[in-house]
């Protein structure tokens, strides 16, 4: 479980992130959505602990991720969109998933 709470990031004048809270349960596949600078990455970093936040907190299964024993066993991330591999599209990647079932 991802629980965040009140989080906020503030770059000096600069509101990134204002008192976001939400949920994702375990197993759940989660992405957001938004223009550029709307915060996503930021939210994403401060999960991942790379970025400290202003205010709130963000905990993974209860802990901090920095706190977790084996936290790439419990947390999948993806931060940079050119890093899927380029023959690799939504499509097939679903595709592949239902192939599965």
């Amino acid at each position: 479980m991802i629980e965040v709470r009140g989080l906020t990031k503030r770059y000096g004048d600069t509101l990134a992130v204002d008192r976001l809270s939400f949920d994702v349960a375990p197993g759940a596949v989660t992405g957001f959505l938004g223009p550029n600078g709307a915060g996503k990455s930021t939210t994403m970093r401060m999960i991942l602990g790379l970025d400290a936040p202003t205010d709130g907190s963000a905990t993974v299964n209860g802990r901090h991720y920095r706190n977790l024993p084996a936290p790439m066993r419990e947390v999948g991330a993806l931060l940079d969109p050119e890093a899927p591999h380029p023959g690799r599209t939504r499509r097939g990647a679903a595709l592949h998933r239902d192939a599965g079932r």
